[in-house]
């Protein structure tokens, strides 16, 4: 998605701009697969934020991705449910500030000062982020006191009872929450845009970069997949040209990386870059990666619901990336879309859990993608079944039943997303944010090259808005930002 905005920003501006992807899909975690039938989304399983006068609906319309896109409303009780082992309430997040406050007071009556400070908190930072609601004349260091403040820290602050605190976090799965590190910032931005409004994408993920190609292919730009680059070239300090791994070499006046920022160091020449920054962006840290369980449901076996739904097996919401191999599968996601037939039934359920790297290093040499396919095992497949299995019987404490409704699964690991994504072990967010050290694990969307520029998840924020935002934030260091931002929201305006 970074990218793919990026270009398009960018072409709109008259720059004669080219694309080069690695692999055969366009736009990231926006890909799709189909398999018996039924499409699944990769990354993007739900959006919030869209209607107007909300976070994302100016970058969607500047972008021209609406006339593109089918969209549902989630339910506006609940488009996010919470649970816990051991306790049968099923906990809401709802659109709407005013409603989301009163779905909780049901379970929590005690806590309205509380909630009203919670929003509060949340709704203060969200208009102190000059680009989350496109302020260009808002001075960037209104930001500042934010990125060290923790997201755990400030929910504790707010509410008494223990277990709302845990079910305000509950879907802290959208952004890899720890307990220890996640800046409230993260927590805000990504939790605001949901409670103002929740959507899903009918037709998959793959419709937004389905829209964008098209823009970008009307305005004259090339796209070119199966383009790997093997190295970035300089002069002095700039950059003259990339070199592909088929050998062509390809070359610009600007250039920008939506790849991670330590893949983008390994194909520099670093001998000329200060040690120091290679060191730090070399060395950071970066956010869990998943397992994810794709299932294909018996036509009419499970009635649709239209939510999302969020299980821990243990009280405490923050520490999962941390999970004792013994638990594993315990803690996870469900998401669903309704079948394309009779949408009254889901056609299709994904479950998704944390899992880190380590427990699939042994085959870390081995490389999968639909341009190079590999064979990795029987012993592979037998680790995916395994954990399949474990995955499956868990999510049946929120879908009782569910193994009996299932036609048929398919599965995806960190090295699949390693694979398809580029992205450094897997990880599903990117870097790595810690509220302790904001700085060290900031990446800024200028280099020590010129002409060389940054974007995508690893800059501010991952997500389809996180990165419609560093999008805006590159192409400001080229196109000036009072410039840009003006240029979007006027389009909003005029329409």
């Amino acid at each position: 998605m970074g990218g793919l905005a990026t270009g398009l920003i960018l072409a709109k501006e008259g720059y004669k701009v080219c694309i080069l992807e690695k692999g055969a899909q366009i736009g990231g975690t926006l890909q799709t697969f189909k398999r018996d039938g039924a499409k699944f989304d990769t990354g993007v399983h739900y959006v919030g934020g869209l209607d107007e006068g909300q976070p994302l609906y100016p970058y969607f319309k500047y972008f021209g991705i609406f006339q593109d896109v089918q969209l549902k409303k989630m339910n506006a009780d609940g488009y996010d449910l919470i649970s816990f082992d051991g306790d049968s309430n099923f906990y809401p997040h709802a659109q709407g500030y005013d409603n989301f406050k009163q779905q909780l007071l049901k379970f929590f009556p005690d806590e309205e000062e509380g909630l009203d400070q919670y929003i509060a908190g949340i709704q203060v930072l969200c208009e102190k982020f000059s680009l989350y609601d496109l302020q260009a004349n808002r001075p960037p260091q209104e930001e500042l006191p934010f990125l060290y403040q923790g997201a755990k820290e400030f929910i504790d602050g707010c509410v008494k009872n223990e277990k709302l605190r845990q079910v305000l976090a509950g879907s802290n799965l959208l952004y890899a929450g720890s307990g220890d590190k996640t800046p409230f910032y993260i927590h805000a931005l990504i939790i605001n845009s949901f409670i103002l409004s929740s959507y899903k994408f009918q037709n998959g993920g793959s419709e937004i970069s389905r829209s964008l190609n098209y823009s970008l292919r009307d305005l004259g730009s090339h796209i070119e997949r199966n383009a790997e680059v093997s190295s970035i070239n300089h002069l002095d300090t700039a950059i003259e040209s990339v070199t592909l791994a088929d050998g062509r070499n390809i070359k610009g006046d600007i250039f920008i990386s939506n790849i991670h920022p330590t893949q983008t160091i390994k194909l520099l020449d670093q001998s000329v870059i200060r040690k120091s920054y290679v060191s730090r962006l070399m060395n950071l840290s970066n956010t869990v990666s998943v397992f994810t369980l794709y299932l294909v449901l018996k036509p009419k076996s499970l009635r649709y619901f239209n939510h999302n739904h969020y299980h821990f097996h243990q009280p405490d919401v923050w520490h999962l990336p941390e999970y004792q191999p013994e638990n594993w599968g315990k803690d996870f996601a469900v998401f669903t879309l309704p079948a394309k037939d009779d949408p009254a039934y889901s056609g299709i359920v994904t479950v998704m859990a944390y899992m880190n790297f380590e427990e699939i290093k042994q085959w870390e040499n081995s490389f999968n993608s639909t341009l190079k396919a590999h064979d990795r095992g029987s012993g592979y497949e037998d680790f995916k079944e395994a954990k399949a299995q474990v995955l499956l019987s868990s999510a049946e404490k929120v879908l009782p039943g569910l193994r009996q409704k299932v036609q048929s699964y398919y599965t995806s690991t960190p090295l699949t997303q390693r694979d398809y994504l580029n992205s450094v072990d897997g990880a599903i967010y990117g870097v790595l944010h810690d509220y302790n050290a904001p700085l060290k694990s900031q990446v800024s969307t200028r280099t020590k090259f010129k002409n060389l520029f940054m974007t995508g998840q690893n800059i501010i924020l991952h997500g389809i808005l996180g990165t419609s935002i560093s999008a805006v934030a590159t192409c400001s260091n080229i196109l000036g930002r009072d410039y840009l931002v003006n240029k979007i929201r006027n389009k909003v305006i005029k329409g």
